[in-house]
């Protein structure tokens, strides 16, 4: 079975605030199974538009992505981070084809 992500850029205009949201979203990301792969870290943006922040979360399955973002817990963390960040969140899932 595939896995499951969440490419998500963000755009943080409070630091101090946007730290609550983390920690609130901690619970569910653990619930589900996930595990940061990318967060933040240097980056270049050879085409189209980028936020100031990078973040790709693997999931054990794409179901498994989708309850996490679905989940009561995550939720609540997002009403944390509204007011104090804007985002693109893709949700998506992984690839077990062959490869080149």
């Amino acid at each position: 079975m595939p896995k499951g992500y969440w490419i998500a850029h963000v755009d943080v205009r409070d630091a101090e605030k946007y730290k609550a949201y983390v920690a609130a979203n901690a619970d569910a990301f653990r619930k589900h199974g996930a595990r940061f792969l990318v967060r933040g870290g240097r980056f270049e943006n050879p085409e189209g538009k980028a936020r100031a922040r990078n973040i790709l979360i693997e999931f054990p399955s794409y179901q498994a992505a989708l309850e996490c973002w679905k989940s009561p817990g995550y939720q609540a963390a997002i009403k944390l981070r509204k007011d104090v960040s804007t985002i693109d969140l893709v949700i998506i899932e992984g690839y077990d084809g062959p490869q080149p």
